[in-house]
């Protein structure tokens, strides 16, 4: 297993970076929280899960140690593969799925794409003793569901990050938020992408 990767970040987009480790570059899927921490140019570590599989090996990569086990302990349910486990990171924080767990908070899970209520509640029912309940200062979890609207200032900081101006990254979220009107919010990773086409029209 690759338990981290430790480099420059040589590229950075909507789904993952790439980061440069001794002239070799490495393609990391990331969660939202992951990219809002990477700039290009600079050094990063970025802890890592492999997941290997008959035709392909993608490496995952994590703003920090605890995303990374709760991403794996995520998987160990039927049904949850690496994709939908990302998702699941992207749309709520660890806490705030250990909070679902505990609380069996279908409703919650639901609110990520490709979770109906049937798999929500096997989840659940499978996970409510393995993640345990929330764990640090939960009060400061910008992804926990009592904070309005938190997706703004992870795409915002995603936009700065791969290099656009805090006043675009203010246009871009602001269109895009217009663009919801009141609908179901989609992924962070989504939300970045609708901001990123915004902004190259």
């Amino acid at each position: 297993m690759i338990a981290f990767v430790s480099g420059r970040v040589a590229a950075a987009g909507p789904d993952g970076a790439v980061i440069d480790v001794h002239g070799v570059g490495l393609t990391v899927r990331c969660t939202p929280a992951t990219l809002a921490g990477l700039r290009v140019g600079e050094p990063a570590k970025v802890p890592t899960s492999l997941v290997v599989r008959e035709d392909s090996l993608t490496l995952f990569g994590f703003a920090d140690d605890d995303e990374r086990t709760v991403f794996e302990l995520l998987q160990t349910a039927s049904g949850v593969g690496p994709r939908l486990a990302l998702a699941m990171l992207a749309v709520h924080s660890p806490n705030a799925l250990r909070r679902a767990m505990a609380t069996e908070d279908v409703t919650t899970l639901t609110k990520v794409p490709g979770i109906g209520k049937k798999g929500a509640q096997r989840i659940v029912l499978e996970l409510r003793d393995r993640l345990g309940g929330p764990v640090g200062d939960d009060a400061a979890d910008l992804r926990a569901p009592s904070r309005s609207e938190p997706w703004r200032e992870q795409v915002q900081m995603g936009l700065i990050n791969l290099g656009w101006s805090a006043r675009d990254a203010d246009t871009a979220v602001d269109a895009v938020a217009a663009d919801l009107d009141g609908t179901e919010t989609p992924p962070v990773a989504a939300l970045l992408r609708s901001a990123l086409k915004k902004l190259s029209k």
